[in-house]
């Protein structure tokens, strides 16, 4: 039975502006923050991250449903549609230590931070990207989100 393998093609770093808190219930709450720029360096794609987009988060009992749509342009100028599903969750202290500025790294335990990207574009360059199914592992960096894409094989 074939094994999946993971190829590691390329880091996003979306930089992020401050989120609105939109509300919602008791038990979820909705919030959105904006896309603001920042880059996509790899061995299989290299460009930047364009401004606007962003991720809108459903958090239910510590968990956020996350769903971020933004737009990539690559090196060679093709635009690239990227709509990025996912989870996030974290203990109360590690919660803490990021709203104190803190970053997190992404292997250390509690931290869950995972998508699964799909892109759409019909640039014959990155074709690859709209036929294809990826993973990421995300973390905050900086005042980014660094999302480590990898191509699931």
């Amino acid at each position: 039975m074939l094994e999946p393998t993971l190829e590691f093609v390329f880091e996003i770093r979306a930089r992020i502006d401050p989120h609105y808190e939109i509300g919602r219930g008791p038990e979820e709450k909705l919030s959105f923050t904006p896309v603001s720029g920042g880059t996509v360096v790899g061995p299989r794609l290299n460009g930047e991250v364009l401004s606007g987009g962003g991720d809108w988060a459903v958090e239910r009992f510590g968990t956020a449903q996350l769903e971020a749509r933004y737009l990539l342009r690559a090196d060679d100028g093709a635009v690239i549609d990227i709509l990025n599903r996912g989870y996030f969750r974290a203990t109360a202290e590690q919660l803490a230590r990021m709203e104190n500025g803190e970053d997190i790294p992404e292997d250390e335990a509690g931290l869950y931070f995972r998508t699964a990207p799909v892109f759409q574009t019909d640039a014959p360059a990155h074709r690859w990207l709209a036929e294809n199914q990826f993973v990421g592992m995300a973390r905050d960096d900086d005042g980014h989100v660094a999302i480590r894409v990898f191509l699931l094989q």
